[in-house]
Protein backbone atom coordinates (compact mmCIF):
# COMPACT_ATOMS: atom_id res chain seq x y z
CA UNK A 1 0.00 0.00 0.00
CA UNK A 2 1.38 3.39 -1.01
CA UNK A 3 -0.08 5.92 1.41
CA UNK A 4 1.13 8.94 -0.56
CA UNK A 5 -0.30 7.78 -3.89
CA UNK A 6 -3.28 6.11 -2.19
CA UNK A 7 -2.78 2.94 -4.24
CA UNK A 8 -2.74 -0.76 -3.42
CA UNK A 9 -0.99 -3.49 -5.39
CA UNK A 10 -1.06 -7.23 -4.84
CA UNK A 11 1.05 -9.59 -6.92
CA UNK A 12 1.99 -6.69 -9.19
CA UNK A 13 -1.64 -5.93 -9.98
CA UNK A 14 -3.34 -2.71 -8.90
CA UNK A 15 -6.41 -3.13 -6.71
CA UNK A 16 -9.00 -0.39 -7.09
CA UNK A 17 -10.34 0.55 -3.68
CA UNK A 18 -12.81 3.22 -2.68
CA UNK A 19 -11.53 5.92 -0.26
CA UNK A 20 -13.17 4.31 2.78
CA UNK A 21 -11.79 0.89 1.79
CA UNK A 22 -8.31 2.44 1.62
CA UNK A 23 -8.72 3.86 5.13
CA UNK A 24 -10.00 0.52 6.39
CA UNK A 25 -7.08 -1.40 4.87
CA UNK A 26 -4.59 1.13 6.24
CA UNK A 27 -6.12 0.71 9.70
CA UNK A 28 -5.82 -3.07 9.50
CA UNK A 29 -2.21 -2.79 8.32
CA UNK A 30 -1.35 -0.46 11.19
CA UNK A 31 -2.95 -2.95 13.62
CA UNK A 32 -1.67 -6.14 11.94
CA UNK A 33 -2.03 -9.18 14.18
CA UNK A 34 -4.24 -7.32 16.66
CA UNK A 35 -7.94 -7.85 17.18
CA UNK A 36 -9.80 -4.79 15.92
CA UNK A 37 -13.30 -4.30 17.25
CA UNK A 38 -16.25 -2.90 15.33
CA UNK A 39 -16.31 -0.03 17.84
CA UNK A 40 -12.66 0.80 17.13
CA UNK A 41 -13.36 0.89 13.41
CA UNK A 42 -16.45 3.07 13.80
CA UNK A 43 -14.54 5.50 16.01
CA UNK A 44 -11.21 5.62 14.16
CA UNK A 45 -12.14 5.03 10.51
CA UNK A 46 -15.65 6.51 10.37
CA UNK A 47 -15.41 8.99 13.28
CA UNK A 48 -18.86 7.67 14.19
CA UNK A 49 -20.54 7.97 17.59
CA UNK A 50 -20.27 4.78 19.57
CA UNK A 51 -23.30 2.91 20.76
CA UNK A 52 -25.17 3.20 17.48
CA UNK A 53 -25.86 -0.13 15.77
CA UNK A 54 -24.83 -0.19 12.14
CA UNK A 55 -23.74 -2.77 9.58
CA UNK A 56 -21.56 -0.31 7.67
CA UNK A 57 -18.40 -1.96 9.04
CA UNK A 58 -19.51 -5.45 7.99
CA UNK A 59 -20.47 -4.23 4.52
CA UNK A 60 -17.15 -2.48 3.91
CA UNK A 61 -15.13 -5.41 5.25
CA UNK A 62 -17.04 -7.76 2.96
CA UNK A 63 -16.29 -5.52 -0.03
CA UNK A 64 -12.63 -5.19 0.97
CA UNK A 65 -12.28 -8.97 1.36
CA UNK A 66 -13.74 -9.50 -2.10
CA UNK A 67 -11.12 -7.17 -3.58
CA UNK A 68 -7.97 -8.21 -1.69
CA UNK A 69 -8.40 -11.93 -1.03
CA UNK A 70 -7.14 -14.77 -3.19
CA UNK A 71 -10.11 -16.85 -4.22
CA UNK A 72 -10.09 -20.32 -2.71
CA UNK A 73 -7.88 -19.32 0.24
CA UNK A 74 -8.99 -18.16 3.70
CA UNK A 75 -9.69 -14.45 3.95
CA UNK A 76 -6.84 -12.19 5.02
CA UNK A 77 -9.31 -10.42 7.31
CA UNK A 78 -10.41 -13.01 9.84
CA UNK A 79 -13.50 -12.85 12.02
CA UNK A 80 -12.58 -13.18 15.69
CA UNK A 81 -15.75 -14.53 17.23
CA UNK A 82 -17.51 -12.07 19.56
CA UNK A 83 -14.51 -9.71 19.45
CA UNK A 84 -14.03 -8.26 15.96
CA UNK A 85 -11.57 -8.77 13.12
CA UNK A 86 -7.87 -9.40 12.60
CA UNK A 87 -5.60 -9.03 9.57
CA UNK A 88 -3.73 -12.31 9.04
CA UNK A 89 -0.40 -12.90 7.40
CA UNK A 90 -0.61 -14.17 3.81
CA UNK A 91 -0.77 -17.91 3.28
CA UNK A 92 2.64 -19.44 2.47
Amino acid sequence: MDLIEQTVFRGGKKIDLLPRELKLLEYFLRHHGQVVTREMLLKDVWQHDLGIETNVVDTHISNLRRKIDDHGLPSRIANVRKLGYMLRAPAP
